[in-house]
């Protein structure tokens, strides 16, 4: 693994809990704006840039990415962002509730991606990978950082902890209650050669971030003669955890409809792949049990744990797809699918309930987290998980520390 310190674009201590935000990818335009009502300051005007234009336009229309660039050099002229003049990298601390995860935010090499250093457990959405690959481009920064795990080291966890007894550069709690804490490290050369003995690293979160980063990398590379590697573009910005550190919820899903079948002649097909209990339990407590809301009522599934080919189609929700979504709903392609939607588990299952209850969909599944060993080997196996497998908590804030490719 290859990583550097690079020259951050970031807010002023004072600023910080007001600049930064949600990633771009997990909140709506409408909540954006409603974040955004009484804050000038938060990052969102940045990286949902659409929320200060009309609610009807298209959020890929020219105009988003025109905003972006005026709400980025407007950030900097009023001071909300701060160029940096000296290269670091940073220690990041999360905590919510009893749960701590402490992450290195650098800037790691393209080329590590292109080879397979860093490795994925997910496909992009074309429209949305070309979505941040504008998005990049325009600003000509990396606005959000990339999630990334790398397998254990008792050398790195010494070294950071050895770091947070020094004074922080950000200490703060966001409106969710998770408090947010940033170290600037002195000396980097050392953290520098302590990862390049990292041998790999995997997307925890940010697919779609490290595309269009890659992709912005290769249009800028093409285009320039004197290319060398070297250069800034070559670099996104990202923040290295621990795998033993992480904390997975489960990825939910609504369906908008039962394909024609009444709820009772679901239930009785749905009996055919699954054990099926009624329960008063709306999560699932352990890998095996997804639980189910139909017509008012919980159910509990259950099947028979045969051994499985390949890491992924053991996944809980491998057995969902290629059991029900496919067969008993006609749903064959999650990700493009308008009949399917996605609800992280930070959501909770009552907006399952609310969701269903509400008649705008006809039943929701609620998922057993899937595992980071799990995602760990399907990465090696250079398979892909089905969409929306793994949701992370807490989320990595926006607009902290931002790098700029030039």
């Amino acid at each position: 693994m290859r990583i550097k310190p690079f020259k951050a674009l970031k807010p002023p201590p004072e600023w910080a809990a007001q600049v930064a935000s949600l990633p771009y990818d997990v909140i709506s335009s409408e909540e954006a704006r409603t974040c955004v009502r009484n804050n000038p300051k938060s990052f969102l005007r940045v990286i949902k840039p659409e929320i200060d234009l009309s609610p009807e336009i298209s959020l890929y229309h020219e105009s988003v990415y025109a905003k972006a660039v005026e709400n980025f050099e407007l950030f900097q002229q009023q001071g909300f962002l701060q160029q940096d003049k000296e290269e670091a990298i940073y220690v990041y601390r999360q905590i919510i509730g009893d749960h701590v995860q402490y992450g290195l935010m650098t800037v790691c090499h393209v080329e590590d991606y292109e080879n397979g250093l860093i490795k994925k457990h997910e496909d992009t959405i074309q429209k949305k990978e070309d979505d941040r690959t504008q998005h990049v481009a325009a600003l000509n920064a990396n606005a959000g950082p990339i999630f990334l795990a790398y397998h254990d080291s008792s050398n790195i966890n010494e070294r950071v902890e050895a770091i947070t007894t020094d004074q922080p550069l950000y200490d703060f709690a966001g409106a969710d209650g998770v408090q947010h804490t940033v170290w600037k490290v002195a000396d980097s050369e050392d953290w520098v050669k302590t990862f390049s003995e990292i041998p790999s690293a995997y997307i925890a979160d940010g697919h779609h971030r490290s595309a269009s980063a890659v992709r912005v990398a290769q249009d800028q590379r093409a285009r320039n003669p004197h290319h060398l590697g070297t250069e800034e573009y070559n670099w996104f910005l990202a923040v290295l955890f621990p795998a033993s550190q992480l904390k997975i919820l489960g990825y939910h899903r609504c369906i908008r409809d039962l394909g024609g079948l009444e709820a009772d002649q679901f239930l009785e097909k749905i009996k055919e792949p699954f054990d099926v209990i009624e329960t008063d339990k709306k999560e699932p407590k352990t890998a095996g049990h997804i639980t189910m809301y139909l017509n008012g009522q919980w159910f509990n599934l259950t099947w028979a744990r045969s051994a499985y080919k390949d890491p992924v189609s053991r996944l809980d929700v491998s057995i969902l797809q290629n059991k029900v979504l496919s067969p008993l709903l006609d749903i064959h392609d999650p990700r493009h699918d308008p009949r399917i939607e996605f609800v992280g588990g930070i959501r909770g299952p009552e907006e399952l309930v609310r969701r269903v209850d509400s008649g705008d969909h006809a039943v929701a599944f609620c998922m057993y987290p899937t595992a980071m060993d799990q995602l760990i080997a399907v990465a090696d196996a250079g398979l892909i998980m089905p969409p929306k497998s793994t949701w992370f908590e807490p989320k990595l804030k926006s607009g902290l520390l931002v790098h700029t490719l030039d």
